[in-house]
């Protein structure tokens, strides 16, 4: 029996090990102090991040418990687009204190009855903290854009003009992603395009390097080249005769698409070297091997459609009705792109962050992609106060209300309210101040005062309306990282015994 007890705290403390470690790597990163991490693998090749998802991501992870916390957190990524440090922290701090219960002796079952009522209980006060955005006007916007930004002032600015010329209502669509629209390139200036890029170039270099006009564009979703036979066809007289057939065939639905007055074509696969020299003598640029996402953009900026090579064999009006078109199409042989703006489709912004170094190129598109995603979530379900304000707040009354439940269910609530508590506790932590007596003066602030948006002002340490400040987070990052914390901390407190499985033999 002893034994036993003795193997069950050794795994807790052996989970809780792997949790803090996990929790270790991405918090000295949170807050407007939060510092860098460089990343080296084996081969000296470095990435310098503070982008909590990157840095799991990147660092070798052996521990399945760490590992449950790394997908949990990629999850985070995927539906909110950030707030993955924060959900790291709530998730280990959820784990760390469960843990500590659990050794303590409270039953787990009862450790998980007080967490799920603490999260479903902080998501409803969370939403109650909620202040609605009205327009893409507001000025509360772009200070989301800051502060997910990094407070990268030039890339909050590139994402709100991205912003206004997608619309309100193309960024209310829940399944658009705003965040998609960004591209960093190193070597490039910074700018928002009025149309999509192509990163691929010209097939040959005969061929145009920048049209502008009414250019008629044409979208395949496939090889421009000819049909092909079945396998030992050709080494018979009549498939040999067939392929000439189909050679010749193919030739003339070439010359035909070139009498369409088709300027320029874009397509998924390769293209046929002899397609290649009749349209580079009609003067049509083409482009090989377009990466599929990309394709699929420019057809719905130039409003063509997505066609097969079969369409070719259609009469020259009905492949007319097919073309898209663009005002201008420019070619950069440095930057390996071309850019097609102006398209006859829907509008199609493209943010393009320019980066000096291709260290940092990384970086900066996942700046720029994390406050797309922050401003598009806020549009569409309103903000919170940052700097860890609404945790606190939130915290503060989980603190009064989980007198509802009875037992020992309360040390499990008290799981959740230690976690709304950590991200405040790092945040100044990093800033180089005292957590425990800055976490007390803004408890006594926010309840003297009635104002929940309070919080440290990490540049004088003072305590600031961080709503007012500009400092402000979108409501539902905030909601699915305390969901996601919820449910990975209830997966790993559920752990009894971690076995190893047997290798998978094949049999015969």
């Amino acid at each position: 029996m002893n034994e036993q007890r003795e193997q069950k705290f050794d795994l807790i403390e052996n989970n809780s090990n792997a949790v803090r470690a996990v929790m270790a790597a991405v918090e000295s990163t949170i807050g407007p102090k939060g510092l860098d991490t460089m990343l080296v693998d084996q081969f000296g090749n470095v990435v310098i991040t503070n982008d909590g998802v990157t840095i799991l991501n990147m660092m070798e992870v052996n521990h399945p418990v760490a590992r449950m916390l790394i997908h949990s957190i990629n999850a985070q990524q995927e539906e909110a687009g950030d707030g993955t440090t924060t959900a790291a922290l709530m998730a280990g701090e959820m784990v760390t204190h469960g843990l500590e219960q659990v050794s303590k002796g409270v039953p787990v079952a009862q450790v998980l009855t007080g967490l799920r009522y603490g999260v479903k209980e902080a998501c409803r006060l969370m939403e109650l903290e909620a202040v609605l955005v009205g327009s893409l006007d507001t000025g509360q916007l772009y200070n989301i854009a800051y502060v997910a930004g990094r407070e990268d002032e030039a890339i909050a600015k590139l994402i709100m003009e991205g912003a206004a010329l997608i619309g309100q209502e193309k960024l209310l669509d829940a399944s658009f992603r705003f965040s998609q629209r960004v591209r960093a390139v190193e070597g490039a200036g910074s700018e928002v395009l009025n149309g999509v890029l192509v990163t691929k170039e010209r097939l040959t270099r005969q061929m145009p390097l920048e049209l502008e006009g009414d250019i008629k564009v044409m979208v395949l979703d496939d090889a421009l080249e000819q049909e092909e036979l079945g396998n030992g066809a050709l080494a018979t007289e009549s498939g040999f005769q067939q392929y000439l057939v189909l050679k010749e065939q193919f030739k003339t639905n070439i010359q035909k698409l070139i009498d369409t007055g088709v300027q320029a074509v874009f397509a998924d696969r390769g293209v046929d070297d002899a397609a290649a020299e009749l349209l580079e003598e009609a003067g049509v640029l083409v482009v090989a091997r377009v990466p599929h996402k990309e394709l699929v953009d420019l057809a719905e900026h130039c409003g063509a459609k997505l066609v097969k090579r079969t369409s070719l064999l259609k009469p020259a009006d009905e492949l007319k009705k097919q073309f898209g078109s663009a005002t201008h199409i420019i070619g950069n042989e440095k930057l390996h792109n071309i850019k097609v703006l102006g398209g006859g489709g829907k509008a199609m912004a493209t943010i393009l962050v320019g980066a000096t170094t291709g260290e940092v190129v990384g970086e900066k598109e996942r700046i720029a992609k994390d406050a797309a995603a922050s401003v598009q979530s806020a549009l569409q379900r309103g903000l919170v106060a940052g700097g860890g304000a609404a945790e606190l707040a939130v915290a503060r009354q989980l603190e009064q209300n989980k007198n509802a439940l009875s037992g020992m269910a309360v040390f499990g609530a008290d799981c959740v309210i230690a976690a709304l508590k950590k991200p405040f506790m790092q945040i100044v932590t990093n800033a180089g101040f005292n957590p425990l007596e800055k976490l007390g003066d803004v408890h006594r602030a926010q309840e003297l005062q009635q104002n929940n948006h309070l919080s440290i002002n990490c540049d004088t340490g003072r305590i600031d309306d961080l709503y007012i400040a500009g400092i402000v987070d979108p409501l539902y990052v905030k909601l699915h990282g305390l969901k996601t914390a919820g449910e990975v901390a209830e997966a790993i407190l559920r752990i009894n015994i971690i076995v190893k499985k047997k290798e998978y033999q094949q049999t015969s």
